[in-house]
């Protein structure tokens, strides 16, 4: 199954759900050195590879760090095709003040977003349902 696409069903159904534990992207050039069942992410870019990890582990690792985030799945199988929903959501935690960088994997988005913001993030993300 490829997903949704209808954005009007991705919207309410998306259902988002809150990731407990706290999350920092990281960069390292040794990726080879890291055991990648800890990692929940990797992109590899020009300068270096990205990585998205749960704090205590990045900590052991002794990556660095500047950001802690909120890691928010929306449950919903949203297609790779699908058009719209990212804007959607980004521009409702835009308007509060909410920055929020979007992994699109390929049953789900996950939204990471600073930990102060988490519950305002929930409220607003869970408003699309209503």
């Amino acid at each position: 199954m490829s997903g949704e696409k209808n954005l009007a069903a991705l919207l309410k159904s998306m259902k988002p759900k809150h990731n407990l534990g706290e999350f920092v992207f990281c960069k390292t050039a040794h990726l080879e050195q890291i055991n990648l069942s800890q990692i929940i992410m990797t992109f590899k870019e020009e300068e270096s590879t990205t990585i998205i990890a749960k704090k205590e582990v990045a900590d052991q690792l002794n990556l660095d760090y500047s950001y802690i985030a909120s890691w928010i799945t929306l449950t919903v199988h949203s297609s790779l095709e699908a058009v719209g929903l990212t804007a959607a959501f980004s521009n409702a935690l835009a308007k509060n003040g909410i920055s929020c960088n979007v992994v699109a994997a390929f049953y789900h988005d996950h939204i990471f977003v600073d930990t102060k913001d988490t519950e305002k993030a929930m409220e607003i993300l869970n408003k699309f349902s209503e």
